[in-house]
């Protein structure tokens, strides 16, 4: 059975978004932090992406990797992130365009118990807060790995709205100069 992880930066008062969405503009920058966040989800092979973050992405990374202006660690993601199989849930969309995408407007929790029953390396979350909330909702995330950033939004999009209580254990954590922190856990029973 394969791993579900979800990845998400959140602000000190718990948004992984702005209210208009902001999904990167306040994150506090560094290196060292991609580095150990890379490190941590191992060899996970795809990337589970509601329409909103697949289309942040598909603007940005294949960009980066080509971008002369784009730092190493950045090349390092977007190269890692193009050859990874990314799983687009929406119902809007026709088509998705980046290399190794596949497009699945059916039911999310059916799929994605389909995809975990799979063997292989683990799979990922990014962003993509309703997929977070309904896979959390059904039991299907087996890890939370966040990075709580330093910044306070007042105002912004809940990771967890409407879920019902659920347990985590702590399995590690890792502060960085930047004031960034990271929060490793995985779902308690």
């Amino acid at each position: 059975m394969r791993k579900l992880i979800m990845f998400n930066r959140v602000s000190i008062d718990g948004f992984f978004a702005g209210p208009h969405g902001e999904s990167h503009e306040w994150f506090v920058p560094d290196p060292a932090v991609d580095k150990a966040s890379r490190e941590m989800v191992g060899d996970a092979d795809t990337v589970l992406f509601g329409r909103v973050t697949y289309q942040v992405f598909e603007n940005h990374w294949p960009k980066a990797e080509k971008d002369p202006n784009a730092s190493k660690e950045e090349k390092t993601v977007a190269k890692e992130l193009k050859k990874m199989t990314k799983i687009v849930f929406s119902k809007t969309l026709k088509q998705v365009n980046w290399e190794n995408s596949k497009l699945v407007n059916g039911d999310l929790v059916n799929e994605a118990r389909k995809l975990r029953r799979q063997d292989g390396p683990a799979m990922l979350i990014f962003g993509s807060g309703t997929i977070v909330q309904q896979l959390t909702a059904a039991g299907l995330i087996d890890e939370y790995l966040f990075v709580l950033t330093p910044a306070i939004l007042g105002d912004g999009k809940s990771l967890f709205k409407d879920v019902k209580k659920l347990n985590l254990v702590l399995l590690e954590t890792r502060d960085f100069k930047s004031g960034n922190v990271i929060l490793h856990y995985r779902a308690g029973k």
